[in-house]
């Protein structure tokens, strides 16, 4: 087995989160290198629709609520973010600011979406609720039974390849070391916590600090003592990309429905999606599936059906049993954890690795955010935020499941 030095910092898995991870702890002066199983932007971000949308992914719930509030935040964030990656890299990635349209197509939904409009009024979030006749002038190629709609105008959109593109070249620039086609096996653990990963090849990596950014694989990477895991699963999403042959101009918002979105992107391209699979690794498409993303789109955007068919896909999102992500030190000393995002990998990136990078140069763990709060520390800091992602959060299943293994979180990462 080789034995090498590793770097500073090694961040396990090459997608949006893992090299906005790796771009950023560079730019904060450590040595970093990506592992990355294939190459590095070409799983789930290489799938994923880039929607910006916290306010319209709201949803009911303590988790909800935790999510939505990073959301929020990172959505701020992300104008800037992408001006700085366009700056670093000279590239463009897509940023488009139309806001989101949620639209109804019967009474059961309008009376759904009034309840959603409802919702999101008592948190003060910024929304519009439009007659049918308003939604069709904002997008007038909305079909003409459409009942009721809401209009975000703070949700956005950003092409993930786009993206993706961008951070390799900003990573690379900034002397990030990229090692693709090298899949972790295993994590080495000692009394002082993390020593090295070992690759599936068998070469052995030394080094102390490792963020582990897999996204759904997380999980799947072994040597982690009992209850320092995290329960990180795959859920399968189904994602069709389309052109108009005419150009751009069929929609020009994020176009929102029960079971679908329809994100536009330049020179007259559409992202439709996405399916929410409990099937596992299953990586094919199935005719049900994608019949009941074009129907149900086809019904409200009745010019889908003239748009030809670029690209089917089929990604998996890293969902944690309450399905909000998990970020910050676990169990293991040197171990931090970029995972379990769900449907907002892409929007949270910013985020993410602001927070890490916080919790590598030794910013206070979640243990401490309460403490902060009673000291009168403002809602919406970095440490309340990472309480809120805490590791910790799944110790309680862990005692009752042993699948369901996590550990108790570590100040910072030595």
């Amino acid at each position: 087995m080789d034995d090498r030095h590793g770097t500073e910092l090694m961040v396990v898995g090459g997608g949006i989160i893992g090299l906005a991870v790796a771009w950023r702890a560079s730019q904060a002066g450590m040595d970093v290198t990506v592992l990355e199983r294939d190459a590095t932007g070409r799983a789930t971000s290489h799938v994923a629709a880039g929607m910006l949308a916290p306010v319209a992914e709201a949803e009911f719930g303590e988790a909800g609520r935790r999510v939505l509030e990073l959301g929020l935040r990172s959505a701020e964030m992300w104008p800037r973010f992408a001006a700085e990656l366009e700056q670093a890299s000279g590239m463009d990635v897509g940023l488009m600011r139309t806001g989101t349209l949620l639209v109804a197509r019967d009474e059961d939904g309008a009376r759904e979406l009034e309840r959603q409009f409802a919702f999101r009024a008592s948190l003060g979030l910024r929304v519009e609720r439009l007659r049918p006749s308003e939604s069709r002038r904002r997008e007038p190629a909305l079909a003409p039974t459409v009942r009721l709609a809401l209009q975000a105008p703070d949700d956005h959109s950003v092409d993930p390849r786009l993206v993706l593109a961008a951070l390799r070249e900003a990573c690379v620039s900034a002397g990030v070391k990229l090692r693709e086609q090298s899949p972790v096996a295993r994590v080495e653990v000692d009394e002082d916590g993390v020593s090295a990963v070992v690759l599936a090849s068998g070469e052995r990596l030394a080094g102390r600090r490792v963020v582990l950014a897999a996204g759904p694989w997380s999980g799947r990477i072994d040597g982690l003592p009992a209850g320092a895991g995290i329960p990180v699963r795959p859920v399968k999403g189904q994602i069709l990309r389309l052109r108009d042959p005419a150009g751009p101009g069929l929609l020009s918002m994020v176009v929102r429905f029960d079971g679908g979105y329809l994100v536009p992107r330049a020179e007259g391209r559409y992202v439709l999606g996405a399916t929410v699979e409990e099937r596992g690794f299953a990586a094919r498409p199935t005719v049900g599936g994608v019949y009941e993303l074009l129907r149900d789109a086809a019904d409200l955007v009745p010019g889908v059906s003239e748009l030809e068919i670029e690209e089917l896909s089929v990604g998996f999102r890293p969902g944690t049993p309450d399905n909000a992500p998990v970020i910050g030190p676990g169990a293991v000393p040197g171990l931090a954890w970029a995972t379990g995002h769900h449907r907002n990998g892409v929007l949270l990136a910013p985020l993410t690795a602001e927070m890490l990078v916080h919790v590598l140069e030794g910013t206070p763990a979640p243990a401490q955010a309460a403490r902060e709060r009673e000291g009168g520390s403002p809602r919406g800091s970095l440490a309340e935020l990472l309480a809120a992602c805490d590791p910790a959060r799944f110790a309680a299943a862990a005692s009752r499941s042993s699948d369901a293994l996590t550990g108790r979180a570590v100040g910072a990462l030595p």
